[in-house]
């Protein structure tokens, strides 16, 4: 397993976070991922922070709900926004086990939320979020900067424990379809 250090890859002016602050909030995120293996989900789960309060935490839910939107970032920033007569989550902080998909760093981006801090990469995408040298993904750091708002990404946080409960739950998984 090649190991990744923890890097920030494009920020702006957010309030410092300290690595004990983020390692803290990503085994939240953990504890989300296992609640969602243990229910027979993709073990993803994210936690949304607001000055070091988690406003909202979520697991991945597809197979449950039936449907393809149940993604844990998605469903955070439902329940935070429901809540509130604001759908801006400017200062926010989202934490998530894995680099968010296509769909999520929509809705991230949508949301506004200021800061995403992700545990492992996706490596079935080419680096969509990030790459490994720091650059951010789509070839174009300007996804993360446009319309007013600008995302600051974290990434690698808590990378091993992340990935390996992923690794853990598709091994078991393929072990079980040969079974059978």
């Amino acid at each position: 397993m090649q190991r990744h250090k923890i890097k920030t890859i494009f920020s702006l002016n957010m309030k410092t976070h300290t690595h004990n602050q983020d390692e803290h909030f990503m085994q939240l995120a953990l504890a989300q991922a296992k609640m969602a293996g243990a229910q027979n989900e993709i073990p993803i789960g994210a936690v949304l922070v607001k000055d070091n309060q988690v406003l909202a935490s979520a697991h991945n839910s597809c197979e449950a709900d039936h449907t393809p939107l149940s993604h844990a970032e998605i469903k955070v920033i439902q329940s935070i926004t429901r809540g509130q007569s604001n759908w801006r989550l400017n200062e926010h902080s989202l934490y998530v086990t894995l680099e968010p998909c296509l769909m999520c760093l929509g809705a991230i981006l949508q949301a506004r939320v200021s800061r995403l801090v992700f545990g492992a990469y996706d490596q079935k995408k080419k680096e969509l979020v990030a790459d490994r040298s720091g650059i951010v993904g789509l070839n174009d750091q300007q996804i993360l900067h446009d319309n007013n708002h600008a995302l600051s990404v974290t990434a690698g946080v808590l990378e091993e424990p992340c990935s390996a409960l992923l690794k853990d739950f598709f091994k078991k998984r393929r072990q079980s379809q040969d079974q059978s």
